[in-house]
């Protein structure tokens, strides 16, 4: 499992994980495209925004691998602003590649890019 050395661990000053420390001894856990619903609390929108912008500060618009990125975190931008880089694509691997969409991300989260 690649870990992605600089790439902020959680969001500053919060509990929300943006990193794994080591592979899951049960399993990969697969992504999965989760919905955004209008009512969800600012703070997981604000953790959304702070995940995207961290994500393009260290990938940009290259393809990347999942690595140690969480994958519960990942789920909640995965198929709409970072999609899969590769055809097949294994949602249960570590070195799967994702690639942000960047028309997507910046309409979804325009001050992750200002």
């Amino acid at each position: 499992m690649l870990k992605h050395r600089g790439f902020p661990g959680r969001m500053p000053g919060t509990d929300f994980q943006f990193t794994i420390r080591r592979p899951n001894p049960k399993g990969v856990t697969p992504l999965t495209r989760r919905e955004r619903f209008r009512d969800r609390k600012n703070v997981d929108k604000r953790v959304d925004m702070t995940f995207m912008q961290a994500l393009w500060e260290q990938f940009g618009t290259e393809p990347f691998e999942r690595g140690n990125l969480d994958a519960g975190r990942l789920s909640w931008l995965f198929g709409r602003e970072v999609i899969p880089a590769e055809d097949p694509f294994d949602p249960e691997s570590y070195e799967a590649l994702l690639v942000i969409d960047e028309a997507v991300a910046r309409a979804s989260f325009p001050e992750a890019f200002e």
